[in-house]
């Protein structure tokens, strides 16, 4: 197949480049600079020049696709909502580019729910509507165009996927840890993350291509839920400091930005994934990865 990938050069976006390149598929990832065309190009796949923001850009490549994967966002903490709308503007105007075709279109999503007291599942239904919620809505509006010629697929990714080189939310804690002098957990750090390796993720993206129902949701979770006490251990252990307890009223001076995210309780079931795709996970869970020096910093 010919697919057309968003965030081809990010963290989880060039490994699933990797893993296409590497089952046979043409890759043809979006590249805002000429860093990542070079990257993208030095893999054997092929570079788009454009932007989510440009959107005629964005239909053009998913017009001579045949299929979309759709991993890029915009972090911007700072303007989350408008980076919503970007989302849901790029999603709208691919999907409307697909519409007919059949083809499939895959996006990344999280695993942020109104579901509490049991891991969320591929049957539960994201609560998010609207350009003002959540990323736009997105998966809600993707999930909307099977009944439109479109092979949708939501892809959940774990709050983490780890291994080597990864600069996310564990990278981040690692650093304010060293900069605090211990590692830190919201209250008794009972709330979980589920987690994922970045291979096993590429993985999965992969097999929904080429396997997931239109209208699925697939979660990319190897760890249903690691207690957050247990993550500030493994980090403390391997920086040699000590793990406190931090109140929840004083996260955010804690934490920063993060600490909104670390005290949320994003455990998740992938039954439904690994039977549907015949998918398993088999690299390292994210304690042996702190613990293997993943998130060792400078200095």
């Amino acid at each position: 197949m010919r697919v057309f990938v968003t965030g081809a050069s990010g963290w989880i976006g060039s490994a699933v480049t990797d893993e296409l390149l590497a089952d046979g598929h043409e890759v043809v990832g979006l590249a805002r600079t000429d860093e990542a065309a070079a990257a993208l190009e030095a893999k054997g796949a092929l570079a788009h020049r454009g932007g989510l923001d440009d959107l005629d850009s964005l239909s053009s490549a998913a017009a001579t696709a045949d299929g979309v994967i759709h991993l890029a966002f915009k972090h911007d903490f700072s303007d989350f909502a408008g980076a919503g709308r970007s989302e849901r503007a790029a999603v709208q105007r691919m999907l409307d580019t697909l519409k007919g075709s059949g083809r499939p279109f895959l996006l990344a999503s999280g695993l942020a729910s109104g579901v509490t007291g049991r891991p969320l599942t591929e049957h539960d239904a994201s609560p998010h509507h609207g350009a003002d919620s959540m990323r736009g809505g997105s998966e809600n509006l993707a999930l909307s165009y099977a009944e439109h010629g479109v092979r949708p697929v939501a892809l959940r990714f774990s709050p983490t996927v780890h291994g080597m080189g990864d600069h996310g939310f564990t990278a981040t804690l690692t650093k304010i840890a060293k900069e605090r002098g211990a590692a830190g957990c919201i209250g008794d750090g009972s709330t979980r993350w589920a987690a994922v390796h970045r291979s096993d993720a590429a993985r999965m993206v992969r097999l929904a291509l080429e396997k997931a129902p239109a209208g699925s949701r697939m979660h990319a979770v190897a760890e249903t839920g690691i207690p957050t006490r247990d993550i500030a251990a493994a980090i403390g252990g391997y920086l040699g400091l000590p793990t406190v307890s931090v109140a929840p009223e004083d996260a955010e001076a804690h934490f920063g930005w993060i600490g909104r995210f670390f005290g949320m309780d994003v455990a998740a079931s992938s039954a439904r994934t690994r039977e549907l795709l015949g998918w398993t996970p088999t690299g390292p869970t994210l304690l042996d990865d702190i613990a293997a020096g993943a998130y060792a910093l400078p200095g």
